[in-house]
């Protein structure tokens, strides 16, 4: 497995990102160690943006649709992805095959604020939920 790149301190016990779990080492730290996969297209949707937010790119592309995932992933270094919330979610349930989510996610950048308004679309492939692609709202 390739080696994370983590922007924050090594600390399994710090709060996890995502800001759905108390310690990032119980909840979206063993999907991207690979020791889970997510259940819902939410969990999915959280553990990528915590992915984004320690800068695991392996995760992130491990978890992009094969037919949609970019050949290369490079992060800006500047921008520090800071809370997430999930606004609407469209079936991505534990018997569901596509789903949809949608949320906001807050970042700095060269210390400025910004917000990313997206509704995503998820998909099962070989039983474990990818990243199709999203629309961007304002």
């Amino acid at each position: 497995m390739a080696k994370r790149n983590l922007r924050r301190s090594d600390d399994p016990a710090r709060p996890c990102p995502c800001g759905h779990g108390p310690a990032y080492r119980d909840c979206c730290g063993p999907m991207h160690q690979g020791v889970t996969s997510a259940a819902t297209a939410e969990a999915l949707m959280r553990s990528r943006f915590s992915a984004y937010a320690v800068g695991d790119t392996s995760y992130l592309l491990r978890t992009w649709h094969p037919a949609t995932r970019p050949g290369r992933l490079t992060l800006d270094a500047q921008q520090r992805w800071t809370r997430l919330e999930i606004l609407d979610t469209g079936r991505g349930g534990l018997f569901d095959t596509t789903g949809t989510v949608e949320f906001r996610a807050h970042y700095r950048d060269r210390g400025q604020p910004g917000m990313l308004h997206e509704r995503s679309r998820f998909q099962r492939a070989d039983g474990q939920w990818v990243y199709v692609d999203g629309t961007l709202s304002d």
